[in-house]
């Protein structure tokens, strides 16, 4: 669990309630359904008709990433590799076929698959580079749903300030409905820019971070698996996967 996450979204939160109630505000005024609909509501409509439906649901699974990342394990994969490149190297490469269902992981059971059967080391350099950067792009589009709607959420803010205005206007001569028509006029522009900056965004930016974090974890599996075709050194295809770690501190 990524507590980092809870604490920054809780803490944005304190600091903008903490802020009304400091200059005497109302924290009661800053609850608006009619706002939070027409924000939230325009945002999602606008993010998916830019989106597949399929880019749509994936973006929408991926952002419990934020709070509970997936954990890419780049130790054991490297400790892995170099066991299959012991293994390779004392009995062959089919002997690694008992490790097969032991990968729960498909990308890396599919390379140890094209291992075990023999491919030329640039042909499975091939195969799983190109599996590689089409599962990327469409990482990358389903979080651009977030990014997306963190541009839309702003937008929607001002449609919903000019809805209340609308509505003040509509009612100059009933005082006692002139604070409604206001409250929601100001409470969707806040609705609109915090949610684009205290949470589309940031959860745009993290997803994107874990996703090249996972792609890496790809190319190191290909990086050892490719080493171990070509009858690498165990000690040599370690000392190379080892600057993967960098990335991962």
């Amino acid at each position: 669990m990524d507590k980092i996450s809870f604490i920054a979204i809780l803490g944005g939160l304190t600091a903008i309630l903490a802020g009304q109630a400091l200059e005497g505000g109302n924290i009661a005024s800053l609850i608006q359904v009619t706002a939070f609909l027409i924000v939230i509501g325009g945002t999602a409509s606008a993010v998916m008709l830019q989106s597949t439906p399929r880019q749509f649901v994936t973006g929408l699974q991926m952002a419990k990433w934020v709070f509970v990342p997936p954990n890419f394990e780049y130790d054991k994969q490297i400790r892995d590799i170099v066991g299959w490149s012991n293994t390779a190297r004392r009995n062959g490469l089919l002997a690694l076929e008992a490790n097969l269902n032991s990968q729960k992981e498909p990308f890396t059971r599919k390379a140890l698959q094209l291992l075990v059967d023999g491919a030329e080391p640039q042909l499975i350099r091939e195969v799983l580079e190109v599996e590689l950067e089409t599962h990327e792009q469409a990482r990358r589009l389903a979080a651009r749903t977030w990014e997306s709607a963190g541009g839309y959420s702003p937008t929607m803010g001002i449609l919903g300030a000019v809805l209340g205005l609308i509505h003040v206007m509509e009612n100059l001569s009933d005082p006692a409905k002139l604070g409604g028509g206001i409250a929601v006029a100001f409470v969707a522009t806040v609705y609109g820019v915090g949610a684009a900056n205290l949470l589309f965004l940031p959860m745009a930016n993290k997803l994107k971070h874990l996703i090249t974090l996972e792609s890496t974890a790809r190319e190191l599996v290909i990086e050892g698996v490719v080493a171990i075709a070509n009858g690498e050194n165990p000690r040599q295809i370690d000392a190379r996967l080892r600057g993967y770690l960098a990335i991962a501190d």
